[in-house]
């Protein structure tokens, strides 16, 4: 069986993404694996789970609403490695790369979103 979210484009995208999220999360310190570690790897798991969840939705609204969540979630792993940075969990080529994988997603999940919404003349 095949999901619609599946043949996205930006499932790819993300998908790498988390995979660069998680290898990071598990250079934090030992006291941070548990808590603001888990906190980025739940948020860049929603990203997808969102953009999965949305696509199985019987509206375009829906699924919009869905794609608004996972571009909720992308900003949560932002604010996160804000608070990561600012601690020295992790160096700025890290940050760097997590950020670099983050822009095209986010283009990309606005765009097909806005290509969701009904348009009304």
């Amino acid at each position: 069986m095949k999901f619609r979210y599946e043949d996205l484009k930006v499932t790819g995208l993300v998908l790498d993404f988390i995979d660069v999220v998680y290898a990071s999360a598990e250079r934090f310190p030992s006291q941070e694996k548990f808590e603001l570690a888990g906190q980025i790897r739940r948020a860049a798991q929603s990203v997808l789970l969102n953009i999965a969840e949305g696509s199985a939705r019987n509206s375009k609204a829906d699924f919009a609403r869905f794609l608004q969540m996972s571009l909720g979630s992308l900003t949560e792993v932002h604010a996160a490695l804000k608070i990561a940075a600012r601690r020295d969990y992790l160096t700025d080529r890290d940050i760097q790369c997590i950020s670099d994988k983050m822009e095209p997603i986010w283009f990309k999940l606005c765009a097909l979103r806005d290509s969701q919404r009904v348009r009304s003349h």
